[in-house]
């Protein structure tokens, strides 16, 4: 969890030119960046752990309840997966 001051902001993916760093219906952590907002876009903490700027228009932004927001923030944003054994 954040330990700062400001609010945890998250978003839902609706638009993304590369599924492989964003994740159309995905939620995802925007981090404050007032430059950014002046441009239109939003910093955001994306599928490869970084954070990185993105099209505003990119995401619907979204007020969770404080109970749901503290469980997503405890559920891993990515889980991996093994791969099927094949049935040769």
């Amino acid at each position: 969890m954040t330990t700062s001051k400001t609010p945890l902001k998250l978003a839902i993916c609706i638009q993304s030119d590369d599924p492989d760093l964003l994740t159309p219906r995905m939620i995802y952590e925007i981090l404050p960046d007032k430059s950014a907002a002046k441009s239109n876009h939003v910093r955001v903490i994306d599928n490869e752990g970084e954070d990185y700027l993105y099209p505003a228009e990119y995401f619907l932004f979204v007020k969770f309840p404080r109970a749901i927001k503290n469980t997503l923030l405890k559920t891993p944003s990515r889980q991996t997966v093994a791969p099927r054994a094949s049935r040769n």
